[in-house]
């Protein structure tokens, strides 16, 4: 795999994982927040905020990911991962091998 899908890969499963196991204090120190400056928000770790609302009769309505779902996304990406790993796995042994047999015919005198 070149070096930019593993990288990918990095930030897919990266990603995932602070889905769900991520921590949520600061859209709770939002929900607190008066009238929040854009720099403010910016300093704010909202990753796992999916939506968020200012209903008409005031307040704050935050709507969070789906950890559940975030966490059956990261199950099903590792799976794939280690299914990739178990199918490349003969390619790899075959190829470590086949270096060992030429190791071996260079090594015999001639």
């Amino acid at each position: 795999m070149d070096e930019e899908k593993k990288e990918i890969r990095r930030r897919i499963r990266e990603g995932l994982e602070q889905l769900a196991f991520g921590s949520v204090n600061d859209a709770i120190r939002l929900l607190f927040c008066e009238d929040p400056d854009m720099r403010t928000l910016r300093r704010l770790n909202l990753f796992s905020v999916a939506e968020v609302r200012r209903p008409k009769g005031g307040g704050m309505e935050i709507k969070f990911v789906d950890r559940m779902e975030a966490l059956q996304c990261l199950k099903e990406f590792c799976e794939q991962e280690d299914d990739d790993r178990e199918r490349l796995l003969p390619f790899y042994q075959a190829l470590e091998e086949n270096a060992r047999i030429l190791e071996r015919q260079e090594a015999e005198p001639s």
